[in-house]
């Protein structure tokens, strides 16, 4: 499958590479622009993307990483590459937490 259309599955740890992608692919979606068109380098706000696209995008995220996002994540990681690197840091913790007795 393209990389751009499957969906990682929940409850296995991601990488920040898949979950970057993953990433790229929702922005490219919602603003209307081919995947590598995308800077994972560059702040969410000079995307233009508004917050409804953004809520869209964290929902999403939410259901494939199966574990709820705090909205401040956005503010303190404010790049794809950040915020994927953070994602993968929670759920690899998010992993531990369900084999943990």
């Amino acid at each position: 499958m393209n990389q751009f259309t499957s969906e990682p599955t929940a409850n296995q740890p991601l990488s920040a590479e898949a979950i970057q992608s993953w990433l790229v692919s929702q922005f490219s979606e919602q603003l209307g622009v081919k995947p590598n068109d995308i800077d994972t380098q560059l702040p969410f706000d000079s995307f233009g993307l508004d917050s409804a696209q953004g809520m869209l995008i964290a929902t999403r995220a939410e259901k494939m990483l199966g574990f709820r996002l705090s909205p401040a994540l956005l503010w303190h990681y404010p790049t794809i590459e950040s915020l994927a690197q953070r994602l993968a840091e929670e759920s690899k913790d998010a992993e531990l937490e369900v084999f943990e007795i």
